[in-house]
């Protein structure tokens, strides 16, 4: 199943941990909230300065570190040699990763995570936490068929 969850607010997340809010951490907020794909630094740099021309890439990086580390956001490296950012979802969700495109595309399988239980209480554990990321290329290339 395809995810289509709300975005989180990442601005209401800031307050309510505490966090000082400036003009240009709101304009990255906004930016990373209204987010659809899985941004990397740069690309949020790129979104913000649209917004506001005056907040700095080092502005950004310490911005995205902060919420990072705060819980707000959380990271992936997806095998393309950037950190790429989501907001954290209360509802667990894995990726699958277009290797033409790099499209990012967020799904939930109930008997994915079902199995993963099985398979570590078989080895003797009790799963708390995975990620899983699934890397593709389309079923429409002559070559896969």
């Amino acid at each position: 199943m395809m995810m289509d969850e709300q975005q989180p607010d990442i601005e209401q997340k800031c307050v309510e941990k505490g966090m000082r809010m400036t003009d240009q951490r709101r304009v990255i907020a906004r930016v990373l909230s209204d987010a659809t794909d899985h941004p990397d630094v740069e690309e949020v740099y790129r979104r913000s300065i649209a917004v506001d021309d005056k907040i700095s890439i080092a502005t950004v990086y310490r911005t995205v570190r902060l919420f990072e580390e705060s819980g707000i956001l959380e990271r992936h490296d997806f095998r393309d040699g950037r950190s790429r950012y989501e907001p954290v979802s209360d509802e667990h969700h894995d990726h699958l990763i277009d290797l033409e495109t790099g499209q990012v595309v967020e799904f939930h399988n109930e008997e994915i995570e079902r199995l993963q239980q099985e398979v570590a209480r078989k080895l003797g554990y009790k799963l708390v936490d995975h990620r899983m990321e699934l890397y593709a290329v389309p079923l429409s290339r002559k070559d896969n068929a």
